[in-house]
């Protein structure tokens, strides 16, 4: 059984993660989420995937670690992906854990989508963020624990913890002529909003002069809702310095798709 301990402090302070402006829709602790079954930990897979003892794999979700081929074909290693594996490796095999959902709890790969607490009362996302063997990656569908995440994780980066000692996971200026060599990654970028636009059914948020070429934000129509539910308008971020992550594209120069409010941080 799960010996159920605090994993983290009582409150966690949302301003301190993505800017005062946004209310608080935040959980400090995975316990406060709907509980799934218990099990035993066998094996991991990579740094945010484990095998349970009855054969299925749980992926962390709110997290992601340097990724491993597993088989991809002209998949490179990222750096750290060994030491990510190994740290999961100490916090959860052979320890019965307890599954927390939020939102969706099923991928595309049928993975198990949850958070995890260990026998100690560790909840690993955390603890792999803290070691600096993670980032925080959420989804629209899987977001009320960003807060505590993104504090974690700015103080792992400011003491430049594990992957944060690398260029590799440096966060990016958004400057498009080095943005140019990131497309297809998924990168965390800070600059400040030049101006905002809202054309039909998506607002940009745009970096530079020159829409065509400049680094942007897009806000699908669809999202518009959850940031209006945290009380964040993204039309208000013109002249605003923000960070921003997501996976980069090229369209009309760099650009990240944004689908929930905890992509974007406010910055002082």
């Amino acid at each position: 059984m799960v010996r159920v301990f605090l994993v983290l402090v009582t409150s966690v302070f949302v301003s301190a993660a993505y800017g005062a402006d946004v209310v608080s829709i935040q959980l400090a602790s995975p316990l406060e989420l709907k509980a799934a079954a218990q099990n035993s930990v066998v094996s991991v897979i990579d740094g945010d995937t484990l095998v349970l003892e009855d054969g299925q794999e749980v992926r962390l979700t709110g997290i992601q670690a340097p990724k491993l081929p597993l088989g991809r074909r002209n998949f490179p290693t990222w750096p750290l992906a060994s030491d990510a594996d190994v740290a999961l490796e100490g916090l959860a095999v052979g320890q019965v854990v307890g599954l927390y959902i939020d939102g969706n709890g099923q991928d595309r790969h049928r993975r198990i989508l949850a958070h995890v607490v260990n026998e100690n009362g560790v909840w690993l996302q955390l603890r792999m963020i803290e070691l600096g063997m993670a980032r925080v990656y959420t989804f629209s569908d899987n977001r009320r624990l960003a807060a505590a995440l993104l504090v974690a994780e700015r103080a792992a980066r400011k003491t430049r913890k594990g992957i944060w000692s690398l260029d590799y996971y440096a966060v990016r200026s958004a400057d498009p002529s080095t943005l140019a060599r990131d497309f297809g990654t998924f990168q965390l970028i800070e600059g400040t909003v030049s101006d905002v636009a809202k054309v039909r059914s998506r607002i940009y948020l745009n970096f530079g002069d020159d829409y065509r070429t400049d680094f942007t934000i897009s806000i699908d129509r669809a999202a518009w809702p959850l940031f209006e539910e945290v009380g964040l308008d993204p039309l208000s971020l013109a002249h605003r310095s923000v960070r921003v992550r997501g996976w980069v594209k090229d369209f009309n120069g760099p650009l990240v798709d944004v689908t929930h409010p905890e992509q974007i941080e406010i910055l002082p």
